[in-house]
């Protein structure tokens, strides 16, 4: 069984995309939406949302628990391409190529012979609450990448002094 979820006509270079799909390929839909959230690059946004997209198809077409699924194929294929000129020094002209891009992600069962079926009634988002002396249960507690990449940006820069 496989869940299809597929993005056309993307203003990105499809060879700045496959490094983001690269990246994605083999990971469960968990860990895949971790490494997109965080992704310094500007196609991990629009591939998040590709993949909540995906996800969401397996929920509510095929009742499927998407903690069971992963991303079995990632296909980056190239779009059309606008073509625009530059105007350049004593009155030629360069071609300037806007590139674009298709995406298609496939998602498959981990185990394909013990599927788990779910009910659409019973899904709910999944948010840790933390209660607090005062009892605020308001606090939502932060992932531990979150905490890392907080940590990370901390450390301070040694600067060196350019001898001539």
């Amino acid at each position: 069984m496989e869940i299809i979820a597929s993005l056309k006509y993307l203003r990105i270079a499809p060879r700045k995309v496959r490094l983001v799909a690269r990246l994605i390929k083999g990971l469960s839909i968990e860990k895949a939406e971790h490494q997109l959230k965080y992704i310094p690059k500007r196609s991990g946004v629009d591939v998040l949302k590709l993949l909540k997209s995906a996800k969401a198809n397996a929920i509510n077409n095929f009742h499927l628990d998407p903690k069971d699924l992963y991303i079995s194929r990632i296909n980056v294929t190239d779009g059309p391409i606008l073509k625009r000129t530059m105007p350049r020094a004593r009155g030629s002209a360069y071609l300037i190529r806007h590139r674009s891009c298709h995406i298609t992600l496939v998602l498959k069962p981990i185990d394909e012979k013990h599927i788990k079926t779910i009910e659409t009634a019973n899904i709910k988002k999944d948010k840790k609450v933390k209660k607090t002396k005062t009892g605020n249960s308001n606090i939502v507690k932060k992932d531990k990448t979150h905490a890392k990449a907080l940590k990370g940006q901390s450390k301070n820069i040694i600067q060196r002094k350019v001898i001539n």
